[in-house]
């Protein structure tokens, strides 16, 4: 199996453990007398088997990660905590500018007018913001290409 695949199976794998704690959920009380829709032991049991499924699938995906080299030599997994850095980053600058280019910059209070004024280069930092987003594109290409090129390795390790 593919590492791509390895990644759209968790995401598969991520809603039907939601979709059995909901159905957990709304079948852990009923009114006395009454039977709940679906069983919640039986419920309860395929949780776990499907946890424990999502468990190895998890560990398979990040073993795939740690060994898997990229061509500037760093593994999977460091190539995948520069994408956290560029989108964390790219989100900071896109905050900032934002809240320096805001249109509503001057508040009337009382008589007095108090004005706001930006403390940084808008343009820079839009600047920065357009060159991390590049960086990103760029960088997930890379990820997404090599997910579709690598095998998952097997869970023993």
């Amino acid at each position: 199996m593919k590492l791509a695949e390895a990644l759209i199976l968790r995401a598969d794998t991520q809603k039907r453990l939601l979709q059995l704690r909901e159905r957990l959920v709304r079948n852990a009380r009923v009114q006395e007398g009454d039977a709940p829709a679906e069983a919640p032991d039986a419920l309860l049991a395929e949780y776990r088997r499907v946890l424990g499924e999502f468990t190895v699938l998890v560990q398979r995906i990040n073993h795939t990660n740690a060994v898997t080299t990229m061509a500037d030599g760093g593994t999977l997994t460091d190539a995948l905590a520069q994408r956290d850095a560029f989108v964390t980053e790219r989100a900071m600058l896109n905050g900032v500018v934002e809240q320096a280019s805001s249109l509503t910059s001057d508040w009337r209070y009382g008589r007095s007018e108090i004005k706001f004024v930006p403390t940084v280069s808008v343009a820079d930092l839009q600047q920065q913001a357009d060159r991390v987003s590049r960086d990103l594109r760029e960088l997930d290409v890379i990820i997404q290409q090599t997910n579709w090129q690598v095998d998952v390795v097997d869970g023993s390790h």
